[in-house]
């Protein structure tokens, strides 16, 4: 989640075929590297305007450093699927994409899209033992690096430790313990609940499958069948449906009404990503908290909420964690040995200010180098979050906090990318199956049950048309 306001994704099945065919038809004379002019274009999912201008400062470094000239680019998440197929179609597609989601790095690796050559040698020069070993293993196809991981954000559920205390509520850290507050707290214009249930935005997918992973229900079995059906993801469906429809506010809940009604006081939980923090302490002006607590002092609002990393459900042996690995990629086209060097430095040199931009929500997932193991880890701590207000991330939390965060990225799960399934994950993120049974189970239009059954089945037919 990198933006404060999440894009509804649109592309549809037919795209990913066109994409193939745009591969087959409209790439046949480029498609080796790039002829060395020491000139690469750059694609930045980080298009907020704030986060280009940090960019760019840090490339003007590299460039000052190298000689290599750069175009950067910023590129808004959902209209980076089409983007790409137009650009494979015309023979231009950019040497480096930066902060690409798992889901569309491995839909481009299918794709015949990616270079992975560039980053197994820019993961084995900066030291394997340097990164996170999950991340690592989440964007990589056995031994081949599809990307060069970045940084991390994860789902929470945060809640409101005054109101828990009052009704002597244990922190909602397992199903159960979350439905026993959703319905104490819930009632006089008040709500248990604030999640997601926006059938267009992969937000609600993303709430969604952090409560479905903690349960153990997965996208497909270990046979590579789709599997929402299942026991476990049945129960999950019906616990959504619990919490978003039964204790939530009515009518369709998106990321800035979740974030608003609990930012008001009017709900006890909300399941939103770690970009929350900076805003959950009153440091961003357009997303200020408005509880009655909050008019004096916006940050009292960090101070009276816990966070919960990583949920559970009766039906799983531990809790899961959710959560989103950006990576470096570069295209079949890339201009090798410029894209190596400017990833090089953007994962070195320029590394503390690119996760500098927004700590909250870009975890280093290299932790340091081989002469300082904690580098990374030990400046991000340090790191100022906020936009209008800045202050240093370890002042605002306690190191517990981020502990947990920093755990989370080694205890993260993900649908379908483990069973080698990227590409099914990256089309179900245009498609949004789940989102859409999410939105007519939560309307009342379709039962729990019946919900996955059609989430099954959408994404059953979607995976037969990848095939």
């Amino acid at each position: 989640m990198r933006t404060k306001s999440r894009r509804s994704l649109t592309t549809t099945v037919g795209l990913t075929s066109a994409l193939g065919l745009a591969l087959v038809t409209g790439c046949s004379g480029s498609t080796g590297p790039g002829r060395p002019d020491h000139e690469i274009t750059v694609w930045s999912l980080e298009n907020l305007p704030d986060r280009v201008g940090a960019t760019r400062k840090i490339i003007d470094g590299f460039e000052q450093k190298s000689g290599v000239k750069v175009h950067l680019v910023g590129v808004d998440e959902g209209q980076l699927p089409q983007l790409i197929m137009s650009a494979a179609a015309s023979g231009d597609l950019p040497d480096v994409i930066g902060a690409a989601p798992m889901g569309q790095v491995w839909q481009m690796y299918g794709n015949g899209l990616l270079n992975t050559e560039i980053p197994d040698r820019i993961v084995k020069e900066l030291g394997p033992g340097t990164f996170n070993a999950n991340a690592l293993g989440l964007t990589s196809d056995g031994r081949t690096h599809l990307g060069v991981p970045s940084d991390a954000w994860l789902q929470l559920l945060v809640y409101r430790k005054d109101d828990f205390a009052r009704k002597h509520l244990a922190a909602p850290d397992t199903y159960d313990r979350a439905l026993t507050a959703a319905r104490e707290l819930d009632g006089g214009g008040h709500d248990g609940m604030s999640a997601a249930t926006d059938p267009s935005d992969v937000f609600t997918s993303q709430s969604f499958e952090s409560v479905a992973l903690a349960n153990g229900c997965q996208l497909v079995d270990d046979d590579h069948e789709v599997d929402l059906h299942s026991p476990q993801c049945e129960t999950a469906f019906r616990t959504y449906d619990q919490l978003a429809r039964e204790h939530g506010a009515p009518g369709t809940q998106s990321v800035d009404s979740t974030r608003a009604t609990y930012f008001a006081g009017r709900s006890s939980m909300v399941i939103w990503s770690s970009f929350l923090l900076d805003e959950l302490a009153g440091l961003r002006k357009d997303a200020l908290p408005s509880c009655p607590e909050c008019k004096k002092e916006p940050g009292q609002l960090a101070r009276d909420s816990g966070i919960v990393t990583a949920l559970k459900g009766p039906d799983a042996r531990e809790g899961a964690q959710f959560g989103e690995i950006t990576s470096w990629v570069t295209t079949k086209t890339a201009e090798t040995a410029a894209s190596q060097q400017f990833i090089e430095y953007m994962m070195n040199s320029g590394y503390e200010s690119w996760f500098g931009m927004s700590p909250e929500g870009k975890i280093p997932v290299r932790q340091g180098t081989a002469a300082e193991p904690h580098r990374y880890l030990d400046a991000w701590r340090h790191s100022d979050i906020g936009v209008d207000t800045k202050k240093p991330f370890d002042q605002v939390y306690p190191p517990s906090l981020l502990n947990e965060l920093a755990a989370g990225v080694g205890n993260m799960r993900r649908w379908g990318i483990e069973q080698g399934e990227g590409a099914l994950v990256g089309a179900t993120n245009g498609e949004l199956p789940v989102p859409k049974a999410i939105g007519a189970m939560t309307s009342g239009q379709l039962s729990p049950e019946e919900a996955a059954r059609e989430a099954d089945d959408e994404v059953a037919a979607l995976q037969k048309s990848l095939q």
